[in-house]
């Protein structure tokens, strides 16, 4: 079935092509489709197009169709080309000629639009709180661990002494930057586009802001034109946001890799969350940092995709923003999985104690002893000029007596200031 059919049959090779991979992500959007149908059918019962009676037929069958795709039990075969066309034509075996008016005052352009609108916000919402609960995990870490030691590499060189309580709430407080984007992209999604028809409005009248208040939007996407031109920047508004938390994940990982390695020997995964190698017995490899790094790494390409379907455009709809979905729907779901992951994975790793007395960090105490220099009359320039001559000449002894006192230095982290960040930011 097609919505738009006019007597005539497209052919078999154009309707393959143009289809697409529609049956199978449409899925995704089927339970939002269904919900904002929900809300036109009200609508259109509201200011008299459809009967009440007709609404009440229109409901019950929607509902029926939510549970479908709850359960994951909605499916869209051959004989349709979208997710459209598919609950259409069981409203209309449902409920029979109201299931033939719910499409009033309606194009596919709003309706696929809505339900991306809808689709991302709950997405959106439910990363958000994942992104929280690592970032919960990073600060408890940080608090058991912020008196071990461990050395600060630039340059993939031992540079100054840092901790793992530093390191863990770097990251947590880096993560909380990264979901500022998310809110940018949530703010994006959270308008309704429903009623902008194909780009035009419509001359029957609807109450746009009925259904916007019913799906649950902040916020009406006023103009017919404007709220078309809201495809593709919301997918890609949402893809910048996966990009910049990716990019720290991807960090974090790499970071982890390094770590977990016989060299560095600075963490420890247990046994169970490491593979072994077909060969060497006493390999215990890191694959699942691994893997999140060249997830992540793949997903910092997302918006360079969308942006290279959708360039160049102009104002209304174009088919070209049927494919964003290939672009950005299986990638969500791995990324929601790779915070899963983390968030099982990061609790149960093991912070080795006993590898800062290797001579081989005594370098890193070197500022630490100009420090020390200051602090009898010497010049910042002139101890520095004496400790690297006794680093060249051998005769350096590493001053390992030191404290910190400034906010956000090894110890004295600001857990506290951090975590007062979070809450405003939960709130």
């Amino acid at each position: 079935m097609k919505i738009w059919d006019k007597g005539f049959s497209v052919d078999d090779k154009i309707e393959k092509f143009t289809v697409g991979k529609d049956r199978i992500l449409d899925v995704y959007l089927a339970k939002y489709d269904a919900i904002a149908s929900k809300a036109q059918a009200n609508m259109l019962a509201k200011v008299g197009i459809i009967s009440e009676e007709d609404n009440s037929k229109l409901q019950k069958a929607l509902d029926e169709i939510i549970a479908r795709c709850e359960k994951g039990e909605f499916f869209i075969d051959e004989n349709y080309e979208d997710v459209h066309s598919k609950i259409e034509a069981e409203l209309i075996e449902k409920t029979g000629d109201a299931g033939k008016m719910i499409h009033t005052a309606r194009s596919r352009n709003d309706q696929v639009l809505v339900a991306i609108q809808l689709f991302l916000k709950e997405y959106l919402s439910e990363t958000k709180s994942k992104v929280l609960n690592l970032i919960d995990i990073m600060i408890e870490k940080a608090e058991i661990h912020k008196d071990d030691l461990m050395p600060g590499y630039t340059h993939f060189q031992a540079a100054m002494p840092s901790s793992f309580g530093m390191w863990f709430s770097a990251y947590a407080e880096n993560l909380l930057s990264d979901l500022y984007f998310l809110d940018a992209a949530y703010k994006v999604a959270d308008q309704n586009p429903l009623g902008s028809g194909a780009g035009f409005g419509t001359s029957f009248p609807i109450d746009r802001k009925a259904t916007t208040q019913e799906l649950g939007f902040s916020e009406m996407a006023v103009s017919s034109v404007g709220a078309q031109m809201l495809r593709g920047k919301t997918e890609k508004s949402t893809a910048v946001a996966i990009s910049m938390i990716s990019a720290t994940l991807s960090k974090l990982s790499y970071d982890l890799v390094m770590y977990n390695s016989q060299d560095m020997g600075f963490v420890e995964l247990p046994k169970e969350m490491t593979t072994g190698s077909s060969i060497m017995p006493h390999k215990k490899n890191p694959d699942v940092f691994e893997l999140t790094r060249a997830h992540c790494n793949r997903l910092q390409a997302l918006p360079n995709d969308i942006t290279m379907t959708i360039n160049n455009l102009p104002s209304g709809y174009h088919r070209d923003f049927q494919i964003l979905k290939e672009f950005l729907f299986e990638p969500m779901e791995q990324f929601n999985n790779i915070l899963d992951i983390l968030i099982f994975a990061i609790p149960q790793l093991k912070i080795k104690t006993d590898f800062m007395n290797q001579s081989k960090y005594d370098s890193i105490y070197t500022v630490e002893n100009i420090n020390h220099l200051l602090q009898t009359g010497t010049s910042f320039r002139d101890a520095y000029r004496i400790v690297g001559i006794e680093v060249d000449k051998g005769t350096y002894t590493p001053h390992k007596e030191f404290k910190t006192t400034h906010l956000g230095s090894i110890h004295n982290l600001g857990l506290d200031e951090i975590k007062d960040k979070v809450n405003r930011y939960k709130k």
